[in-house]
């Protein structure tokens, strides 16, 4: 996790975002870049009358812009973060001018950094950052006081689930706990069992023990975050839309659940 993204809004819960990407780059030296998440508009709108075309007011998202750098710079002084510089391989700080509109940049630019930080979603989040969430590591309403020390696992077999473990096995080799979660009758896909996941993490150096629960009438997600409060975890490592979007849109799943109510840092992957 040497390089973090961190899209910034002009929003409340961009500190607790800025405050977990924090934790996360100063517990690996990492470099922190931010950009400004805006909408994505036509050149020109139009006058439902019939009437000429009126060009959008660019001196607003130069605005917004403006805003977002201020409050991601900001943070990084109050906090003693240094600006990078070209032979910068400790903990510091950059910003993108001119990011191109729209959520797609997110998942595109962030195929160059390690993680990508954004707060998890609400009904007071903007419809372009809700968009935006596909992985990464996203941000609970409040900072924890740490981060990555006591890891959970929420193992249901799937590559989304295995592709967001993979992503995490340098934070892994950092922890001092780390449990691998099975919900049984939970969610859950054909593949390789806990046991050897376990036997994998044990085979690259990381000791983990395994956790077994029942749903006792809650769903998978409302299962995995009660399980995730009961180990007092900092960190659940999640892969998100084992089924699809539309899917959990409509019945809801593990994902939606979660997403919606952790109260922890939750590393997301599909």
């Amino acid at each position: 996790m040497k390089t973090i993204l961190v899209p910034t809004e002009d929003n409340s819960a961009m500190q607790s975002a800025l405050e977990t990407a924090l934790l996360m780059a100063r517990r690996c030296d990492s470099y922190m870049e931010g950009f400004s998440l805006r909408w994505s508009v036509a050149e020109f709108a139009f006058d439902p009358t019939g009437g000429m075309p009126l060009e959008i007011d660019k001196a607003a998202a130069a605005r917004v812009e403006k805003q977002a750098r201020h409050i991601f710079e900001s943070f990084m002084r109050g906090h003693n973060v240094p600006r990078s510089t070209e032979k910068s391989e400790v903990l510091s700080f950059g910003w993108l001018d001119d990011a191109p509109q729209g959520e797609d940049f997110v998942g595109s630019y962030g195929r160059v950094f390690d993680v990508i930080v954004m707060s998890r979603p609400d009904a007071n989040e903007s419809f372009v950052h809700n968009r935006a969430l596909y992985s990464g590591l996203l941000t609970p309403p409040a900072p924890p006081p740490q981060i990555a020390t006591n890891v959970l696992i929420a193992w249901n077999r799937s590559t989304e689930q295995a592709r967001a473990t993979a992503l995490a096995m340098s934070l892994l080799h950092k922890a001092n706990r780390v449990t691998v979660l099975t919900v049984i009758g939970g969610t859950e896909v054909p593949g390789p069992s806990a046991e050897q996941i376990i036997q994998y993490l044990q085979r690259n150096g990381i000791s983990a023990e395994p956790m077994k629960v029942e749903l006792d009438g809650k769903n998978t997600g409302q299962a995995i975050l009660a399980a995730a409060q009961s180990l007092d975890c900092d960190l659940l490592i999640k892969g998100a839309y084992t089924q699809s979007r539309l899917r959990q849109m409509i019945f809801g799943g593990a994902t939606r659940q979660v997403l919606e109510n952790a109260e922890i840092p939750i590393l997301l992957a599909t």
